[in-house]
């Protein structure tokens, strides 16, 4: 296993997620990153979404989060990431930030 990984992501936060400051409802969080994942699953270029939707800071850079190792993401974060090979996309995972779609690109 690999001791770091690079991966790029699409996070939507909602009221009530850490550190958001977000007005939609996890309801609304939880449709819409359902769209983009179908948009993921039907061609659509991974950055561009991250630009549009992604409340990360990271999303301006097309989701880039760039090489991190064990023990500095969420767990579930982490596994998730560390579970895909370079070039595959998540499901829609959840951690305590809202909702995430990860790429590995490295």
């Amino acid at each position: 296993m690999a001791d770091t990984v690079r991966a790029s992501h699409i996070l939507l936060m909602y009221q009530g997620s850490a550190r958001s400051t977000a007005s939609r409802s996890k309801d609304e969080a939880q449709t819409q990153i359902a769209q983009i994942k179908q948009q993921l699953d039907g061609g659509a270029d991974f950055a561009d979404l991250a630009r549009q939707h992604s409340d990360c800071p990271s999303g301006q850079k097309g989701g880039d989060l760039g090489e991190f190792g064990k023990g500095q993401m969420v767990k579930a974060f982490e596994d998730t990431t560390y579970a895909l090979q370079p070039g595959q996309t998540s499901d829609v995972i959840e951690t305590d930030f809202g909702y995430h779609i990860i790429h590995r690109t490295g």
